[in-house]
């Protein structure tokens, strides 16, 4: 439910899906943590009785409202994340990668500076008449 959906408007929607064929309808309202949901049987919606642990036959989807907020849980029971959930997540893998490709940077540096060396020397051995290759 939004702010701005009264209860005249949401009943034409519930009637237009209604109508239209849909096998499940669901509404929350995030302030009062309440879910209720209709299934299709024939022609028409029925009424869930009990939305708590409900698993939707076609998606096989469960939904959870114990916690004080909406919690779905996905086919396999992992929990769908919550767009903040996600967004830390993104930041988190964001900062593992800038973290890895500095790692990897200062590796390309270390390696380089070591061939630097290595061929600084061998050009000093070869100044006093030493292959470097012989040795």
């Amino acid at each position: 439910i939004s702010p701005g959906n009264r209860m005249t408007a949401m009943f034409k929607l519930f009637k237009f899906y209604e109508n239209y064929g849909v096998e499940e309808y669901y509404v929350y309202d995030p302030e009062d943590n309440e879910l209720i949901g209709w299934l299709r049987s024939d022609e028409q919606l029925n009424y869930i009785e009990s939305m708590e642990g409900w698993v939707s036959p076609r998606l096989q989807i469960r939904f959870e409202t114990a916690s004080g907020d909406l919690e779905i849980y996905q086919p396999d029971g992992l929990k769908f994340l919550s767009y903040v959930e996600l967004s830390r997540q993104k930041e988190l893998a964001q900062r593992q990668m800038e973290l890895t490709q500095q790692q990897m940077e200062q590796e390309r540096q270390e390696k380089e500076l070591v061939k630097q060396k290595a061929d600084r020397l061998s050009e000093k051995l070869r100044e006093m008449g030493i292959n470097p290759e012989e040795i």
